[in-house]
């Protein structure tokens, strides 16, 4: 992974940054869409995972299992949005 040095020390790719930050929005956003199959607390815990995620995204990417870590953290929210399943083209017919 990409790491740029900074005067504070070192930080990720802000381009892979924002990618990841990206995904995650995606699936807040599906997940919103799809509100009325959760509970209001399934809901609710799973937006406020998102949003510690997003609090520490910058902290998460200059690991340097980022990859790995991230791309767990976003099958996992991919289990419950189905996010893959709309975008992934082999499912269109």
């Amino acid at each position: 992974m990409a790491r740029l040095v900074s005067p504070v020390g070192i930080s990720s790719d802000p381009f892979l940054t924002d990618f990841y930050r990206t995904e995650f929005l995606k699936h807040r956003e599906c997940l919103a869409q799809q509100r009325e199959y959760y509970s209001e607390r399934a809901i609710t815990d799973a937006d406020g995972a998102i949003d510690r995620i997003l609090k520490q995204l910058d902290h998460l990417c200059v690991r340097d299992d980022a990859d790995a870590v991230i791309g767990s953290l976003l099958r996992k929210f991919d289990v419950v949005t189905g996010l893959s399943a709309w975008t992934d083209p082999k499912n269109y017919h």
